[in-house]
């Protein structure tokens, strides 16, 4: 038996009372969160995905061939609110997916760090192409395009998830309040589990009921992360969006991509041959690039920029002059584009599955220039003419201005990306986009295609196409 004796705050304690105290105290470890940046170079080497074709829908399915490890996440920049849900979202896959890497752009790591209880990565963008096997955008369609632009000296582009969260959000196709379920049917997309239930009080009991043969088909590389899929005929939606090749040619011919092009996944500079260098002619010229072309989502624009005087362009398809172009500028466009800058100035809408390419003048002067369309694999160059009083007009891809403007003589050589399976049961060329699928249940609407529900939806709700106007509407 012992007394406490409290005079203010001091305690008064029995001697044998304060030993059995210390010797019953637990020692509390003071180590800190481990809120390090490491390299992406120390990361495994990009794992490459396969898309399937579907006799029931025009988009691809996604198959990986194990899940997917190194992960890029590019928020929209300058908006805390959308910082504070890219560290939400990266510690959400961090605590229920542990085996992934998390990767970052320098200037995002170096803010978001302190906040995250893991380590994350980060290197140039240059590295980005080799090692990332999925990224992740929270943004608007900038923030997407901005994406696109870290694998646009590169063929292969990885599966662009992407959560509205931007001023428009047209090709942002999942809500950021969805991301756990966007997130778990783009990562177990090809683990082949079937899994009829989503919500997780219900994970356990629907694993319980599964027949044996139904267990068999879990892929072993999926085996730690069970309860997640989204079952055997379940599969993220893929849209491989097209891009335009872009290839940019000094007065003499030799391409020189790597010192205007506004990228910063700028490759080692590769000198053309002295026969191809000699290849300055517009008509009859080769289009075999000894430089790897630069690739644009949306479009490129030739324009006036500041100068008074109307730009005058001389432009060719498939090597045969077409005409001279009189205007503020000129923009070639993918679909994908079709309803950016091309349809500010007077283009058509059309469908990202459409293979084609679009110019389209920018106020020209001739009322008889109208939006043209052509098939994908047409061949166009645009040719500063020697008529123009201005001796120089910007060029920007994608809405980002190059780092010098076309001048006399030089000329910009245009193509579609074209877009097919690979021998080896892959795709190549352009941009995969992971499409939001419907809600259980809604894709049974009679008459409506899962394809288009987002696009039509977007069409209605962000760009009002064909709105009324007036009294009483």
């Amino acid at each position: 038996m012992f007394r406490i004796g409290v005079s203010g705050s001091h305690r008064c304690l029995p001697l044998q009372y304060s030993r059995h105290v210390r010797t019953r105290t637990r020692p509390f470890s003071t180590t800190l969160s481990r809120r390090e940046i490491l390299d992406v170079s120390s990361l495994p080497p990009r794992l490459l995905p396969r898309y399937r074709e579907s006799s029931t829908s025009s988009l691809l399915s996604l198959q990986w061939p194990e899940p997917p490890r190194n992960i890029l996440i590019i928020p929209k920049l300058h908006n805390p609110k959308v910082t504070a849900s890219a560290i939400s979202f990266a510690n959400h896959i961090h605590s229920e997916y542990p085996n992934l890497n998390l990767v970052f752009e320098r200037r995002i790591a170096s803010t978001i760090h302190e906040s995250l209880p893991f380590p994350i990565y980060t290197s140039d963008a240059s590295q980005f192409p080799a090692k990332i096997d999925l990224v992740s955008t929270l943004g608007g369609d900038g923030t997407i395009l901005r994406a696109a632009s870290l694998f646009s000296l590169h063929e292969s582009v990885p599966p662009i998830l992407s959560f509205s969260m931007g001023t428009l959000g047209f090709l942002g196709e999942w809500k950021f309040e969805e991301c756990k379920r966007a997130w778990r049917e783009v990562y177990m997309s090809g683990s082949h589990v079937a899994m009829s239930d989503l919500q997780d009080p219900h994970t356990q009991a629907a694993a319980r009921g599964r027949p044996e043969e139904e267990e068999s088909h879990l892929h072993r590389n999926w085996e730690g992360v069970r309860g997640k899929s989204m079952g055997l005929t379940r599969s993220s939606k893929i849209l491989l969006r097209n891009r335009l090749k872009v290839g940019l040619y000094d007065a003499a011919g030799v391409n020189i991509n790597e010192t205007l092009m506004p990228t910063s996944t700028i490759a080692e500079p590769q000198h053309p041959s002295p026969q191809a260098a000699s290849k300055s002619n517009c008509r009859g010229q080769e289009y075999d690039t000894p430089s790897r072309p630069f690739h644009a989502v949306n479009e490129l624009v030739i324009h006036r920029g500041p100068n008074t005087h109307l730009a005058i362009i001389d432009v060719y398809v498939n090597n045969h002059f077409l005409t001279e172009a009189v205007a503020d500028g000129i923009l070639i466009s993918t679909p994908t584009g079709s309803t950016a800058y091309s349809l500010s100035a007077g283009g058509s809408i059309m469908h990202p599955l459409v293979k084609t390419l679009l110019i389209t003048p920018i106020c020209a002067r001739s009322l008889s220039f109208r939006p043209l369309g052509l098939p994908l694999n047409t061949k166009v160059a645009f040719k500063l003419s020697e008529k123009n009083r201005g001796r120089e007009l910007e060029v920007s891809i994608d809405g980002r201005r190059c780092k010098a403007g076309v001048t006399i003589g030089m000329e910009i050589r245009v193509e579609g990306e074209m877009i097919g399976p690979t021998p080896d049961g892959g795709w190549a060329g352009g941009v995969p986009s992971v499409i939001r699928s419907p809600i259980k249940g809604a894709g049974d609407r009679e008459g409506i295609a899962e394809d288009d529900d987002g696009w039509v939806g977007g069409l209605i709700g962000l760009l009002k196409f064909n709105y009324p106007f007036g009294e009483g509407q």
